[in-house]
């Protein structure tokens, strides 16, 4: 762990609202010369804290319009390892994100599908065949404001 000090938090935040910034427009940006704002961000992606860089796509450009968050309890924890039932959810590709998690539910996803009746397809034969599937719960998204996290 390294200690970050305001201007290591001004860059994570100006890469966490647009990722693709160069060194230097960064820099401009942050009156930092292009080298040292480099410098800077080497330091961060080589301590771990900068983990990626990743591309936003905007789902109903693509023709998938809605998107669902299941809270999956699993009926028989003995008879099913949590590690098969990783491994075939994260097959299906409608399948987004994958959460553990403790409370009610051993599971929370988020699907996205092009539909409501196309999220029915995919919630009947691919969510509900899944090993060791015992209750599902469905909420559908409406609206979602993204933030930038704790940085933000």
């Amino acid at each position: 762990m390294i200690a970050l000090d305001d201007l290591d938090r001004a860059i994570l935040r100006a890469l966490a609202a647009d990722a693709s910034q160069n060194a230097g427009a960064l820099g401009r940006r942050l009156n930092l010369s292009q080298p040292a704002c480099w410098r800077r961000v080497k330091r961060l992606e080589d301590a771990g804290i900068i983990a990626g860089k990743r591309l936003d796509l905007d789902r109903a450009a693509l023709g998938f319009g809605v998107s669902v968050f299941l809270g999956i309890k699993l009926a028989t924890r003995g008879r099913v390892s949590l590690e098969d039932f990783e491994r075939a959810a994260r097959a299906i590709p409608e399948v987004q994100v994958i959460q553990h998690v403790l409370g009610q539910f051993d599971y929370r996803m988020r699907v996205t599908a092009r539909d409501i009746s196309d999220f029915e397809r995919v919630l009947r034969r691919r969510v509900m065949t899944l090993p060791g599937v015992g209750h599902v719960e469905a909420n559908v998204v409406l609206s979602e404001d993204r933030r930038l996290g704790p940085l933000g």
